[in-house]
Parts: structure tokens; sequence; C-alpha cells
């Protein structure tokens, strides 16, 4: 086993890697930027190292200062976390010539699964079914045109080295392309540091549904529970939950055996999720997988009892998994809520500032996943989530109750907050039954909230 780790990453995912590693009793070594100098995963870490600038080129992205800080500390392997460069094959491999282990795939797997050109390609080549699209990636606009005439508009552009809904625009007619797919293809290479598009058709209405595998180095690969992370906002989850209402038994163990059989003939290895499109007759679509841990983990966790970041490194220091596919159960049910830094009466627009009072929520049943304290300054240069509030419980009635019972004691003062809209969200006939699609916020309820709270803020200005 590995006896010191380091986390190539930030936020709450580091500071829920380093607990892990805690409990592994391996030192944790963190990175940060000169913004997060005072970060709460800085000083939780047994050593940390300053690797740049705010910007995330400078620094989260900065290849050749993450591996010199590892060498530099001894760092047998690297964490990547989730997004940054939790998909780079570049890095990967750059990590297997420095003698370090990557806590994830392998370069050569990460090119195959990470692009999501190219697991398209590779997961139809396993008779998974995909969504209609591009064959590999598109360099040119004239490219992106020409397969958005032969698929039909409206059609979504993604980047294929994307994540987080980064890179990620939908398209609904042969004017907005040009602009569309400029704009896509910026944010990608600023996120991912690469600008690989590919295209896909528009599958709507639709559930959003993802399979958590783990495959160790011998290639046995256990599915998790699926969740049901429908409930989004222009690409960005708001809301997970696992399981699914929806499906069946029946089809939640063909997913999962086709999911296995794919990977098992690839040969991957460690965490991943494969994301799929369920249509109103059941089919699924294979849309990409993540070759990384998701930012969702955590229910998943609640209702299996695993701890999957210790799979994550008890795969890469070579031990094979304890479970098998029919060890596998769900124990009740678990939603998790994201609480960003972003204000929904302006279109969500990303805030900083310092948190100037933070009361959390507690009790049976309830997690928090948490990167910050009161006193923390939120910064402009990386993602706006700040805390993911996860609640399980045995029936699906009660884990709701306790999600809206902590969302109602979770006070956060100097910045705002999706809190409101969470609350209001959780009160949606149609999340309380489980029935919800990928385009109820866009289309209904997101509308919908910005306009009621647009008359009550006039209303409030007139008194």
């Amino acid at each position: 086993m590995f006896e010191k780790v380091l986390i190539a990453n930030r936020g709450e995912i580091a500071v829920r890697i380093i607990r892990t590693l805690r409990e592994m009793q391996i030192k944790s070594v963190a990175v940060y930027s000169t913004a997060d100098q005072q970060a709460q995963f800085v000083q939780l870490a047994d050593e940390a190292v300053c690797i740049g600038g705010p910007q995330p080129a400078d620094s989260y992205l900065n290849m050749e200062n993450i591996l010199s800080a590892a060498l530099l500390t001894g760092a047998q392997a690297i964490h990547p976390g989730y997004g940054f460069l939790s998909e780079s094959a570049e890095f990967a491999q750059l990590c297997a010539e420095c003698q370090i282990t990557f806590i994830g795939p392998s370069a050569a797997l990460l090119e195959l699964m990470g692009n999501k050109a190219n697991a398209r390609q590779t997961m139809s080549q396993h008779q998974v079914p995909i969504i209609p699209g591009s064959q590999g990636t598109i360099q040119t606009i004239a490219q992106a045109q020409k397969v958005a005439q032969n698929i039909g508009f409206p059609v979504m552009l993604k980047a294929a080295a994307g994540g987080g809904g980064k890179g990620i625009r939908q398209v609904n007619c042969p004017e907005d392309l040009p602009a569309v797919f400029i704009a896509a293809q910026k944010e990608a290479q600023l996120s991912f540091g690469n600008q690989q598009m590919y295209l896909e058709k528009v599958i709507r209405p639709a559930k959003h549904i993802e399979i958590q595998i783990l495959a160790d180095q011998a290639h046995h690969v256990i599915a998790l529970p699926e969740r049901d992370c429908s409930l989004q906002r222009q690409q960005q989850k708001v809301l997970e939950e696992t399981p699914c209402t929806l499906m069946t038994a029946a089809e939640r163990t063909a997913l999962q055996k086709a999911v296995i059989t794919a990977l098992q003939a690839i040969g991957y290895e460690n965490a991943g999720t494969l994301e799929f499109l369920m249509d109103q007759k059941h089919h699924f679509y294979f849309m990409e997988m993540n070759t990384r841990i998701q930012v969702e983990h955590p229910i998943t966790e609640a209702v299996t009892g695993l701890d999957l970041i210790r799979e994550q490194i008890q795969i890469a220091a070579g031990q094979n998994l304890t479970l098998t596919q029919q060890d596998v159960v769900a124990d009740g049910v678990a939603l998790e809520a994201r609480i960003n830094a972003e204000d929904p009466q302006h279109n969500f627009q990303p805030q900083a500032g310092t948190i100037q009072q933070l009361d959390l929520p507690g009790g049976l049943g309830i997690r928090l996943d948490s990167g910050v304290l009161a006193g923390d300054r939120i910064s402009p240069f990386y993602d706006s989530m700040i805390i993911k509030i996860i609640a399980h419980a045995p029936q699906r009635t009660v884990a709701l109750r306790r999600l809206t019972e902590a969302l109602s004691e979770f006070h956060l003062q100097g910045l705002k907050t999706n809190h409101d809209f969470l609350e209001a969200l959780l009160k949606q006939p149609r999340v309380r039954q489980g029935t919800y699609l990928t385009t109820d916020i866009d289309q209904k309820f997101g509308p919908e909230f910005q306009a009621q709270s647009k008359i009550l803020k006039e209303a409030i200005n007139e008194c």
C-alpha cells in the first residue's frame, strides 16, 4: 500500500480524499494555488505545496508543477479527484514515466474512454446502444454543420475531454452553430486543456441514468445501483438520487450486465461511471463515460456502504475487489443537493465573496461534503459548488423529508447561493414522485422560479 499520496485537486473533493487517506493511515500532500492558500484542504493535509497562480492553467492544470511537487515530497501516487486533470491521458502517462501511480485508469484507457468521442465508438463496437451523432471528434465548424444536418437539429455540442457540464452547448438551428461551436471549444480548452469536440442528437424528454462501476487489475468488474441525475440546469446536475424510481429490477440488471461485459472486454481498471439517457419507452442510449470519481458519488456510498475513494486507492495499489456482483445491494434511498455560490435571480451568475456565517444541518441520515468554513473566501476562479448535502433513509419519502429539513437548517451569509431554489425544487410534484426528466428545470421550473423571484423582489422594493 502507498505511504504518501498527493491530491491533484482542491475544495471539497480534496477534503474528501484526505479524510479517507487518514483512515487508511496514508500521508497526504495537498497542492494549491495562491488563491487557495488558506483553504480547508490545505490545512488538513499533512503537507502542502503551492503550485502556481489562481488561474487553473497556472496551477491545477499545470502538470509539470504538480509532478514536481509529487517528486519533491516523495508521494508514490496521485489522486486526481474530478475535473482538472482527472481524465487527462497525457497526465496519466507523465505520472507513469515518473514512476508515480495515477489513481485511475491507465493513459491508454483514458484515451479510449475518458475521451467522450472515443468512448462512443468503443461502446458501439461492444453492442451498447449510443446516441446518434458524430463518428470521432469534429475539428471545424464545417464538420459540425455537416453532422448536424445529417442527424437533424436540435443537437448537443460536447467537449471530448469534458465533464461537469463544461464545454456543452445545445444548438437549435444551423444559424447558431458557428458562434456556439467557438464558445464551447473555448470553454473546453480553458477547463480541460483540450478543445476537441463531438456532436450528438438531442434525445428529449428523457431520464439521465448513470451506472457506477469498480474494476480491479484482475478485470473483475462490479456495477453499483444506478443514479438518477435528471434534475439539471443547462447540463449541470442540481440534485441526484439513487436508485431511480422509474427503473425496474429487470432493466437495472440488463443495463449492469451490458456495462460489465463491455468494460471487461476492454480491460477497464479503477472507478468509472457510464452515463445513459432513458427515453419514455425505457430504451437506453450511452452518452459518455466519466473515467474518474463523480461529484455525486456520496449517494452511492450511502446505499452500498462502500467508500469509493478507498476502493480507488486499493485498486491502484494492486488489490482485488472483495465484492462480487451478487454482493451488491441497495440499502434504502439517498439524495444529494448541491449548494452553489450563484444567484438564481440573475441567471445563476457565479458569486464570489467571504462566507461571514455558516450554519450546517445534521441528524440521522444526513452527510455533508464540503471544503469551506465560516470566514473562507469563495474564489471567482473555480467551480461554484461549495457544499453537498446528502440524505439517506430506508424509504424515499423519509429521505426526501430529511433533505428538506436539512436545507431548512442550512444558512450561509456573505454571498448568494441556490439554497432557496433547491428548497422550492424539492416541493415540485414531479420531484416528490420521482418522475422528473432532464428538461424539467430548463423548460418549466427554472423560468417559473425566476419569474416569481422577480415579482417578489419588485414587491419588496415597492414596500
